[in-house]
């Protein structure tokens, strides 16, 4: 068992996609629990990445490709995690701004999330203020994350915010925000709850707003 939880968490860190699907569908045949190849094998590897990637031994491509690994042995994984009724770290809506089209570091944000396993809602980008609270009334999040990657359209984080506000649907509900033009001292004044600068550090600041 510790072979194949090696070979996993190996094959996720190098971003080896066929090596991961072949050694989790593996793990699964051999009756390994699905709790125990998620964390041991998947979350463990992909908190190293993230490590990696703070100490600057990896960029955005390794932390892609390791991220789109650990997702083809998720799929592998989620319907057995449903049946072991496993209890995920939070579930996050997440989103890039009304009228910006910038998806990267949303989708990679996503990956890590669920990589730590949290439960992640996809809104995609160009999203509307109204969207976003549709989501949170429909899906009932723990957190939601926004992107923003032009000054231009920063302001739309302000009007999700005061629409979550104004739809009562902000009581316990945590907002964090990131982007490149976004800072700590602008997430504060827009009254998100946090402010990451990169997918690792987002995964850290949801675990810590959540935990």
């Amino acid at each position: 068992m510790e072979g194949l939880l090696n070979e996993i968490y190996n094959s996720v860190i190098d971003g080896d996609l066929a090596s991961t699907k072949t050694n989790v569908q593996a793990a699964i045949d051999q009756g390994i629990e699905p709790g125990v190849i998620l964390n041991q094998g998947m979350i463990a590897a992909m908190s190293e990445v993230g490590k990696r990637f703070e100490d600057g031994e990896y960029y955005v491509p390794e932390m892609l490709i390791a991220a789109r690994a650990m997702q083809g042995g998720l799929a592998l994984l989620k319907p057995l995690l449903k049946q072991a009724d496993i209890q995920s770290q939070g579930k996050v809506v997440i989103g890039t701004v009304k009228g910006d089209l910038h998806d990267i570091g949303k989708n990679l944000v996503a990956m890590m999330l669920e990589g730590a396993g949290f439960e992640v809602v996809d809104l995609g980008t160009d999203v509307s203020d109204d969207q976003f609270a549709e989501a949170v009334w429909t899906h009932q999040p723990d957190l939601v994350a926004m992107s923003a990657l032009l000054t231009t359209t920063m302001p739309q984080m302000e009007a999700v915010i005061k629409a979550l506000g104004e739809a009562g649907l902000r009581r316990s509900l945590k907002v964090i925000v990131g982007g490149a033009p976004v800072t700590e001292a602008y997430a504060r004044k827009i009254g998100a709850d946090g402010y990451a600068p990169d997918a690792s550090r987002a995964v850290n600041l949801a675990k810590s707003l959540l935990g």
